[in-house]
């Protein structure tokens, strides 16, 4: 099975992942990988950092040739912003005559983190419970992707709402994205979806979501929204319905709920239906004689934590981030004073990098459950089986 740990700090020397159970065969590049960590970092409304950052993954491991070993595969992300801080976050040394940080921010890992851990200096927390973390996940869930896209499956993502502007027009939403999945393919929706800077399919929305985050970045404030990620091409029968922990569903939810700022996930329509009436929720089954289908997908390609053959819906709501320009009230953990928060270098509105996050995340879950099913130790075996 497939699973991968990442380890570094946000102002450390780099980023490093290793990814174990990928199968032998699979081809992967450090280009592939560099546009999807290049995905990651647009959007309107992210802050300083990612004009210094250009991310780009170095291989160290379990690739030769451009093909996959079956060994585990180390990648490495280095952090430009290192020369500006290989004082403050030196490895070896003291820490002395280092400026403490003592003011948490409300709504971060700050204060908990240093409870946790028993840190003086929140430097430690904010280092490592940044986002910055994300880019060594999407460079690692980035090898498990082509994986799924070399056994017929395509993640694809665009964002529903930022702040107040949503899309609200659902049926000529629905209407684009079945255009766009014409040949089944997902990623049509992500590639899309890149053209916007907030990654909202409609035009009117993403000229009012770029204008909330305008007149936000004016207040010092932040904006949150939510955002959708479809996968294409997924079997039926992955997953589970017989334990509460090999549900399907379950396992996306987590995966989802992992990324940082989100508070909410939803599989298909999950919060509307629970609004409606069940005639009104569940997709009938019909048949032409030679295939079971439905005429609607409200269940986002999910039933009792299995997925019945139809496209995988998954929502992640997102809250505005903690880091705000015009900080709030918090308590200094040295002097035990309530005090004005610190400002901590950072985005305004990050919504349409999440998005990018979230097809990541979801990657090696689907590639667990599909592997899970029908096994393999090369490409070539696997797609056989699935055949």
């Amino acid at each position: 099975m497939i699973r991968y740990f990442t380890a570094g700090e946000s102002h450390g020397q780099a980023l490093v992942g290793i990814i174990e159970g990928i199968p032998a065969g699979l081809s992967i590049s450090s280009e592939y990988i560099n546009h999807h960590l290049w995905r990651r970092q647009q959007g309107y409304g992210r802050g300083g950092r990612m004009r210094i950052e250009t991310d780009t993954v170095e291989i160290l491991s379990g690739v030769r040739f451009g093909k996959t070993l079956g060994s585990p595969i180390a990648l490495m992300v280095r952090n430009k912003d290192w020369q500006n801080w290989t004082e403050k976050m030196s490895v070896e040394g003291s820490g002395t005559g280092i400026e403490k940080i003592t003011l948490p921010r409300p709504g971060h890992a700050d204060y908990v983190g240093a409870l946790k851990y028993g840190f003086d200096d929140i430097r430690n927390v904010i280092d490592r419970a940044s986002a910055r973390e994300t880019a060594m996940r999407v460079a690692c869930c980035s090898v498990v992707r082509k994986l799924l896209e070399e056994l017929g499956l395509y993640i694809g993502s665009h964002v529903l709402s930022i702040g107040s502007a949503e899309i609200k027009n659902v049926s000529a939403l629905n209407k684009q994205l079945h255009r766009l999945m014409a040949k089944g393919n997902a990623w049509n929706v992500a590639a899309e979806a890149d053209q916007s800077e907030v990654r909202i399919l409609d035009k009117g929305v993403e000229t009012k979501a770029i204008a909330a985050i305008k007149a936000c970045k004016k207040k010092g404030d932040t904006l949150g929204g939510i955002f959708e990620v479809i996968v294409s091409g997924v079997p039926a029968g992955l997953g589970s319905y017989v334990h509460y922990d090999r549900k399907l569903d379950g396992q996306i939810a987590q995966a989802v709920m992992s990324i940082h700022a989100i508070k909410g996930v939803e599989i298909g329509d999950g919060f509307e239906n629970a609004r409606r009436f069940g005639s009104e929720v569940h997709d009938e089954m019909l048949s032409d004689k030679k295939n079971t289908y439905r005429p609607t997908n409200r269940a986002g390609g999910l039933e009792g934590g299995v997925t019945n053959g139809e496209n995988l819906i998954i929502r992640g709501a997102m809250k505005p981030i903690s880091t705000l320009a015009k900080p709030l009230r918090t308590v200094d953990i040295g002097t035990n004073k309530t005090v004005k928060s610190r400002y901590e270098r950072s985005d305004v509105c990050a919504v349409p990098a999440c998005a990018v996050i979230g097809e990541a995340v979801v990657a090696p879950v689907v590639a667990n459950a599909l592997l899970e099913k029908f096994g393999g130790d090369s490409v070539r075996e696997i797609r056989k089986r699935i055949k």
